[in-house]
């Protein structure tokens, strides 16, 4: 069964968790899997273990308690984020294999730019160098994948000291344009979508799926 790949653009946070919710909790066997593309404003996220001592001095970026696992994370601006809604039973893999699968995407793009990156079995997630480059948190529920990663494109990463990303004390994170690679958020979103699916064993044909084909309540664009 092929998948649809939609770019959401940005999006506000919580709109879009009730509605990556409401998708797995409606779909049947035939529905067919989404990929979703987007940048979300400002926010933290606290995993459903996650302790608040990694909250080290949010300040007025708000900080949402989700149902993903791990720990806390930020998003925000100039971050691609990437939502896979997969039925995992249906296709016949597991988690390890999903989460491998979004590493090796970003790993794959990394290389096509001449970076040397990798993945880590103790804290998923690429890094380069030691310094965490995308994170990766995600919710299993009916055998469907919901959550999933956050890639750093142009971003300022500053918000990222205000916390213990992943709940990691003095980790480093760095982002694609520290590392040399021009693009904003949808252009390296278009280049890792033939990525992913490749990873996925999935089909696609160079083109966002249109939102009117979605059973999800549209998300509307933001402006933070």
């Amino acid at each position: 069964m092929t998948a649809l790949f939609r770019w959401l653009g940005g999006v506000d946070y919580a709109p879009t968790w009730r509605a990556m919710q409401s998708f797995t909790d409606e779909r049947n066997a035939t529905t067919p899997d989404e990929v979703w593309f987007l940048e979300h404003g400002p926010v933290f996220t606290l995993g459903l273990n996650g302790k608040r001592e990694h909250l080290l001095a949010p300040g007025d970026i708000p900080v949402v308690g989700i149902d993903r696992g791990g720990q806390v994370t930020y998003h925000g601006p100039g971050q691609l984020v990437v939502y896979p809604l997969i039925d995992l039973r249906r296709r016949g893999i597991g988690v390890r294999q999903l989460v491998v699968a979004l590493e090796s995407a970003v790993i794959a793009l990394a290389a096509a730019h001449g970076i040397a990156a990798a993945g880590r079995r103790d804290a998923p997630g690429v890094y380069v160098e030691g310094c965490k480059l995308a994170s990766l948190g995600l919710r299993i529920r009916r055998g469907c994948s919901y959550h999933g990663l956050a890639l750093n494109v142009d971003m300022d990463l500053e918000p990222f000291g205000r916390i213990n990303p992943c709940g990691m004390a003095g980790l480093e994170m760095t982002q694609l344009a520290t590392l040399g690679v021009a693009g904003d958020v949808h252009e390296i979103a278009l280049e890792l979508a033939p990525m992913l699916s490749n990873a996925l064993g999935m089909a696609w044909n160079g083109r966002w799926s249109g939102q009117s084909d979605t059973s999800t309540t549209p998300l509307s664009v933001s402006s933070w």
